[in-house]
């Protein structure tokens, strides 16, 4: 049987939201199936829409957030969301946008990475209202197919060079890698996917990064083939820089959603540093700033860019849909204290979040004590300088800082007076280069 419905069937607004115009304004629609009927056909009544995330690590990251605010888009504008967790397509890997292969994850990693997943994406979409999401993971369905009976069943509805008129596969086969079967197969798993939630919820759209058209079309021809219905998707763009490169990663990694990864302060910090050329599209895509207030915030950008008015909204709205108001409250007197007057006073577990990413050095307490270290020493334990000729320079030219606190006295000696909480002392060299001395 093809078609079927949910069992709780999506509850028709009073109001449809007209989705394709709001995500149209906020630029994040890349590609559209049947372009002409689509916008009509989702404002006839509430339709089923999914998407699919591979558990490739325990945490969404700031690229994959980008799909998961389109389900919470679609599932506000009054339609019926799936999220999709592959626990099998990610035992195989995407080729999709990948120069070589995947290194594939074992079972137990799957398993951690699915959970973590399932855990973020609670936080986002609304499993409980009167139009609650659903979360499905593409193992429960595939674990039941054995290997003949999946190429009898379902490989023979897709032609090979349909396969291999795809970008995803067309790029590796001219690339020095190749692609091998098993990435080769993970088209036709995901289209599947489509095939088996329209057969079971009645889905007719899937939405994706531009990265996965050739996976949704497949998809789409997929259930043309195997069910005889009409099918549709969606992509938005990938999260890029002006320079088109991708988004979301710093010197110290991948920017991610998990708190365990990416403390609050550090997104809220990479938020903010977000350029004038990039923040509009930021604004855009993962706030839900209506168009006349990201309109309004790009004007002042024009008189008032030092100000940084963009970021600061940005970096507040997306703080606090990934943590809370207390992690957004958090940043900004982090903020005060970093850009402020001398460290006082302070909680090594304050400073532990606002200098997560800097590096450190260690000394036993007792150095602290009767004359101390001195802070040409200490500037090299750290990795503020190469050299005690570099560390007295620097600091002769009025570059070294304590705590906030300008040091021109090149023999200087940090001493437990200097802690700025009850065993860290906070270094700089210059404007932006920070380190943390820990006393143990």
């Amino acid at each position: 049987m093809c078609g079927g419905y949910l069992t709780t069937a999506p509850t028709t607004c009073d109001i449809m939201q007209d989705i394709i115009a709001e995500l149209s304004w906020r630029g994040l629609i890349y590609q559209i199936t049947d372009e002409e009927n689509l916008q009509s056909w989702l404002n006839e009544k509430p339709r089923i829409v999914y998407a699919g995330f591979d558990p490739t690590a325990d945490s969404l990251h700031a690229g994959s957030l980008l799909p998961l605010l389109m389900l919470r888009r679609f599932q506000r504008a009054g339609h019926q969301v799936i999220a999709l967790v592959g626990g099998a397509t990610g035992m195989i890997g995407d080729p999709s946008g990948k120069s070589a292969e995947r290194k594939l994850l074992d079972e137990e990693q799957l398993r951690t990475n699915v959970a973590g997943l399932d855990r973020q994406m609670r936080e986002f979409l609304d499993f409980d209202g009167d139009n609650p999401a659903v979360l499905v993971n593409n193992y429960d369905w595939m674990k039941e197919f054995g290997y003949i009976e999946f190429l009898r069943d379902v490989g023979k509805h897709l032609p090979v060079n349909v396969m291999m008129a795809k970008d995803s596969v067309k790029s590796r086969l001219e690339g020095e890698s190749g692609i091998s079967y098993t990435e080769f197969s993970y088209m036709l798993l995901q289209a599947y996917d489509f095939v088996h939630l329209h057969r079971q919820f009645g889905c007719e759209l899937q939405i994706g990064g531009s990265d996965q058209w050739g996976n949704i079309t497949s998809g789409i021809d997929l259930t043309r083939r195997m069910c005889g219905n009409q099918v549709f998707g969606i992509t938005h763009p990938l999260l890029t820089k002006a320079d088109g490169t991708k988004m979301g990663k710093t010197e110290s990694g991948t920017v991610w959603i998990s708190a365990e990864r990416t403390s609050p302060w550090q997104l809220w910090q990479y938020l903010f540093n977000i350029p004038d050329e990039d923040v509009s599209m930021c604004l855009r895509f993962l706030t839900d700033l209506p168009q006349s207030e990201v309109e309004s915030l790009d004007q002042s950008r024009e008189t008032e860019a030092h100000l940084r008015n963009s970021q600061i909204r940005l970096a507040d709205d997306v703080t606090r849909l990934v943590h809370d108001d207390d992690a957004v409250a958090n940043a900004h007197q982090a903020r005060e204290i970093l850009f402020g007057s001398e460290f006082r006073d302070m909680q090594d577990t304050q400073l532990k979040q606002i200098f997560a990413d800097v590096p450190s050095g260690e000394t036993p307490r007792s150095e602290l004590d009767g004359e101390g270290l001195p802070l040409i020493d200490v500037f090299m334990l750290c990795g503020l300088s190469k050299s005690k000729g570099e560390a007295r320079r620097t600091i002769a030219q009025g570059g070294a800082y304590v705590n906030n606190r300008r040091i021109e006295e090149t023999d200087y000696r940090l001493t437990t007076a200097d802690l700025a909480s009850e065993s860290m002392i906070v270094l700089r060299s210059g404007k932006k280069k920070y380190a943390l001395l820990r006393s143990t």
